[in-house]
């Protein structure tokens, strides 16, 4: 009589095969009970969701920057000079000495010159906005009305666009996104001229006050200038960045 062959078979439970289909995220959910945020925390890593804000940055750091910067002065304050060091480059230009007709001119002329710069892989479109003849005449009565008249056409002109149904795909933003506004280094308080022109710009664009050539000051003297700035801007209501 021939032995009796023998054959063993080997069953895999249903709940076996079944996890050895599943994905490494179905595994990583079954493993222990997970809450609701983590479940979404998941959820959101799976389709990228969590990596909204790098692409978003990566997406604006390509595109590149706009910025608008306006310089308010008297002549002679050293404008140029502290645009050009604050961007490391030659962005502004000097003034030159005007001649006996152009020395003082009748109206406020709006210039703004346009320079592109790269720092690490970052682009940025910078936009310098000058104002020569604010403050240089005898009767500078109103003379902020041309530079006020000017920042609003650039919302009233951004807006329009914005509103426009057929709008660019990029709008081009020549909006004023900030002022900085050079203050002689008088050493005593702010000019009528400085408070009637914070006062009323300070409402629609970011003010910065700078002392210009403050280093023709001695230390106590810049404090004690300072001081009486901060007390002149807090008594008349006017609203400065930082």
């Amino acid at each position: 009589m021939a032995p009796e062959e023998t054959f063993q078979t080997s069953e895999v439970a249903p709940s076996c095969v079944g996890d050895m289909a599943d994905s490494p995220r179905d595994a990583m959910l079954k493993q222990a009970p997970m809450s609701r945020n983590e479940k979404a925390s998941v959820d959101f890593g799976y389709v990228g969701i969590d990596s909204i804000l790098e692409q978003m940055r990566r997406k604006a750091m390509k595109q590149g920057f706009e910025f608008n910067i306006m310089v308010v002065g008297q002549s002679g304050l050293g404008k140029s000079t502290l645009i050009n060091t604050l961007f490391k480059s030659k962005i502004s230009r000097k003034s030159v000495q005007p001649t006996s007709e152009e020395r003082i001119p009748k109206t406020i002329e709006i210039k703004s010159i346009t320079h592109d710069i790269e720092e690490k892989g970052v682009r940025m479109k910078l936009t310098v906005i000058d104002t020569p003849g604010f403050g240089d005449h005898i009767n500078n009565e109103n003379c902020w009305q041309p530079i006020m008249k000017f920042i609003n056409d650039q919302y009233e002109k951004y807006l329009q666009e914005e509103v426009n149904i057929n709008r660019k795909k990029r709008i081009p933003d020549t909006r004023v996104h900030c002022c900085l506004y050079f203050i002689p280094a008088t050493g005593h308080s702010l000019r009528p001229l400085d408070i009637e022109f914070m006062k009323r710009l300070s409402k629609v664009v970011n003010i910065v006050p700078v002392i210009a050539k403050a280093d023709t000051l001695t230390l106590e003297e810049r404090v004690y200038f300072k001081q009486r700035i901060t007390a002149d801007l807090l008594s008349n209501g006017i609203d400065v960045y930082p």
